[in-house]
């Protein structure tokens, strides 16, 4: 009983987040918000800090249950075309329904663990099966620094998502298909993007 109201105020304290920003994340709108009588949030999160710690907790725990279910079925990528669909597949996703609110919720949270060691290290990106598929995509192609590179890949991605949550729109497909192409080429030496460029 008391781990399912933990769980139900975490999600509620992801909506109020969503919804009114990190200012008007508080007990008393989290109590509020879960039509419970005042005083239950502060009875299970005694402070702000471990109620924001809860609620990146479960937005993470949220992520990775999102990530499992749409990569569990999916066979090997064999082709540039099937990794662009699964990226465009995620930014959608991330940016409709409950997926763009955990979205708001998490960037909001991720410029608050830049004080704050213990949000940073929930909010570090955990290993999961896409990126797991990304990673094989790559050394498949015999990309050099496999790990750099599917890093890079997926932290531009991330910024692609920041910008239309933020300014509007999709995620354009040329965007991806660039972001992939700049991961795969192979290191010659020319001039162009560096692997840490991307």
């Amino acid at each position: 009983m008391a781990s399912e109201r933990r769980t139900l105020l975490a999600d509620t304290a992801l909506d109020v987040l969503a919804d009114e920003g990190i200012r008007g994340l508080t007990h008393r709108a989290v109590d509020r918000r879960a039509a419970m009588p005042s005083g239950t949030t502060s009875a299970y999160f005694r402070t702000r800090a471990a109620l924001l710690t809860a609620l990146v907790t479960r937005l993470v725990e949220l992520d990775q249950a999102e990530l499992h279910t749409m990569t569990e079925d999916l066979p090997p990528l064999r082709t540039v075309e099937e990794l662009v669909d699964g990226m465009a597949l995620l930014a959608r996703q991330r940016l409709t329904g409950e997926g763009r609110r955990r979205s708001l919720a998490r960037y909001a949270c991720t410029v608050e663990s830049v004080r704050d060691p213990e949000l940073r290290e929930i909010l570090v990106p955990r290993e999961n099966a896409g990126r797991g598929a990304v990673r094989l995509f790559l050394a498949e192609r015999g990309v050099a620094d496999v790990e750099t590179r599917t890093h890079t890949l997926l932290t531009c991605i991330d910024g692609l998502i920041l910008d239309r949550l933020v300014n509007g729109g999709d995620v354009s497909r040329e965007a991806l298909e660039g972001l992939v192409s700049a991961a795969l080429r192979k290191e010659t030496g020319a001039p162009g993007l560096a692997p840490t460029d991307l």
